[in-house]
């Protein structure tokens, strides 16, 4: 049976048909530039990328384009084949702690949650709608990136502002990339052949973000009421004093607006070295690029000083520390750097174990601590795609 994953953002929409049970990908694609006379896209079937491109004027058009490659590369007969569809949304919010059927009632909350992920739900609702349209009789699913961390504990997940905030305007954690910390959780759970463990997942990418398992399940997460909060990231700043806004806007001129655009956009590694992907901010270090060895500096210190809070809030009782997303599954300096700097924890690198892993060599996973390391440090690839057909294919079952 065939089963649809779609991750509609603003501006593009990535897709792939899965064969179920056997979870075995048939074909996937990234469509981009939605919207922009240059819009284009690329579709992988069989090994082999396929390029395309013409003006998408909405995510209609994209869809269509979706449709179109299934059909025309023979991953499906006829549209009749897909029995589901599963749909990544950013934001659910307190209500929704699992992944759901879509129903009129989803999309008006999905609506309703639109201000707390103003810039991801827009694109979320148009990839929903659009699919509705063409396949109005297939069951939709929504995954949301928020559910996974509503098993947090009150006091992990409240801020320390006015309760009323809490109250009237759903002010707390929420937490994200909830998919990839729920499925690596799962890997995990299998690995160590054991149902309650204690975790500390390091999703470190371009987005990033650090959760503490506790048996089995959230505990706290570093992303907070947005995914702005935690971490430093690509272009996002992370955690920063909140005073810091207030006080630009006044010598600047700029609204609230233009400098929350600032700190999602033109901050992070791209604000402090000028480039936002990890692996141009590591070529410059390389070459004495001074702000470039400041930014990987500042990124790795902030992923280590998460780890040892979370190691310290499991009461020392990890099972695993694990490294996953682009900078964690492909980052061999970032790796040993960050390991490095929670050595006072008794965790031990294995340069060896460390050098061989990545995305880009034949081993894509494993363990790259040493055997007197005090907790075991791993590397496992993410799937978020199939995390969200695996709870797609068992709500389409139930």
């Amino acid at each position: 049976m065939k089963y649809l994953c779609v991750n509609a953002g603003s501006s593009s929409l990535k897709f792939q048909l899965f064969d179920m049970p056997k979870e075995e990908v048939i074909i996937s694609g990234y469509i981009e530039k939605i919207g922009l006379e240059d819009s284009f896209w690329t579709t992988k079937i069989n090994g082999e990328k396929i390029k395309g491109a013409k003006y998408l004027k909405d995510h209609n058009d994209a869809v269509q384009v979706l449709l179109d490659e299934l059909l025309d590369h023979k991953a499906v007969k006829s549209l009749d084949e897909i029995k589901g569809v599963g749909h990544r949304v950013v934001h659910g919010g307190e209500k929704y702690k699992d992944s759901v059927l879509i129903t009129d009632e989803v999309i008006q909350d999905i609506i309703d949650m639109t201000k707390f992920a103003t810039l991801h739900h827009p694109g979320n609702l148009a990839g929903i709608r659009a699919l509705k349209e063409v396949l109005p009789d297939v069951p939709m699913v929504a995954v949301y990136d928020t559910a996974f961390h509503q098993t947090m504990p009150k006091e992990n997940y409240m801020y320390p502002v006015p309760y009323e905030w809490y109250l009237k305007y759903g002010v707390r954690k929420y937490g994200f990339h909830g998919t990839s910390h729920k499925y690596i959780t799962m890997v995990m759970k299998e690995k160590l052949k054991k149902e309650n463990v204690n975790l500390i997942i390091c999703h470190v990418g371009s987005g990033a973000s650090i959760s503490a398992i506790k048996d089995g399940k959230c505990f706290d997460t570093t992303m907070g009421l947005t995914p702005l909060d935690g971490l430093m990231m690509g272009t996002r700043s992370g955690s920063i004093d909140p005073s810091i806004i207030e006080y630009v806007c006044k010598e600047s001129g700029e609204t609230v607006g233009d400098v929350m655009n600032d700190l999602n956009k033109k901050s992070g590694l791209l604000g402090v070295s000028g480039f936002s992907d990890s692996r141009d901010v590591e070529n410059a270090a390389k070459s004495g690029d001074e702000r470039a060895q400041l930014a990987l500096t500042m990124y790795n210190d902030r992923v280590a000083k998460y780890i040892a809070d979370y190691y310290i809030e499991l009461g020392g009782d990890v099972d695993a520390i694990v490294f996953t997303a682009g900078v964690g599954e492909n980052g061999i300096d970032a790796r040993a750097d960050i390991i490095s700097r929670v050595s006072c924890l008794g965790i031990e690198l294995d340069s060896e174990a460390n050098s061989s892993i990545a995305g880009f060599k034949d081993k894509n996973e494993g363990i790259i601590s040493s055997k007197k390391s005090k907790v075991p440090v791993w590397v496992v690839p993410t799937n978020e795609e199939l995390m969200i057909i695996k709870d797609t294919y068992k709500i389409c079952h139930e």
